[in-house]
C-alpha cells in the first residue's frame, strides 16, 4: 500500500496530512507556521534604502530590493517546507506527494522542491484550502 502525504500550504503556515487509501479520511500529521509572512511590509525592512558607499564614480547609488521582504519571506517559507518534504523523503515516509496551495506559492514549491520530491509529485492543486477541513481537502483529492 503506497503511504501518500498531502501538503496543504499557502506563504505563512501548512499543514500535512496523511491518506491511508483511495477513500479513507485523511489524518493531519503535522502543522508548520512561518509567521514572518504575516508580517506587515513595513516591519520586514528598514526604513530606507542600502547604499554601495559610491567610492567610486558618480557618488553614492541607492540598491533597491528586486523582491519585497513579504515574497522574500514567502520564498524562505517554502525552502523551509522543502528541506522538510526532503528529509520525510529520504527517511521514506511517503512515495507519493499531493501538493495544494494558491498559484503564486504553489510556483514558488515548485522551484525549491528537489527533482526527487517533484518526482513522487501525484497531483497539484491550486487552491488555498489551509484553513479548511480535512474532509473538504479530501473532496479536493
Amino acid at each position: 500500500m503506497s503511504k501518500t502525504w498531502i501538503l496543504v500550504a499557502e506563504s505563512s503556515r501548512a499543514k500535512v496530512y496523511k491518506a491511508n487509501g483511495r477513500r479513507s479520511p485523511i489524518t493531519e500529521i503535522d502543522a508548520l507556521v512561518h509567521p514572518e509572512c504575516r508580517m506587515h511590509e513595513g516591519d520586514l525592512v528598514t526604513d530606507t534604502a542600502g547604499s554601495d558607499g559610491g567610492s567610486v564614480g558618480q557618488g553614492r547609488h541607492v540598491l533597491e530590493n528586486k523582491i519585497s521582504a513579504k515574497d522574500h519571506e514567502s520564498l524562505e517559507f517554502a525552502r523551509e517546507l522543502a528541506s522538510y518534504l526532503e528529509s520525510a523523503r529520504t527517511s521514506s515516509n511517503f512515495d507519493r506527494l499531493v501538493l495544494i496551495a494558491p498559484p503564486a506559492f504553489l510556483g514558488n514549491l515548485r522551484h525549491t522542491l528537489s527533482k526527487e520530491v517533484m518526482s513522487l509529485v501525484s497531483r497539484q492543486v491550486d487552491k488555498n484550502l489551509v484553513q479548511k477541513s480535512p474532509e473538504v481537502v479530501r473532496g479536493y483529492l
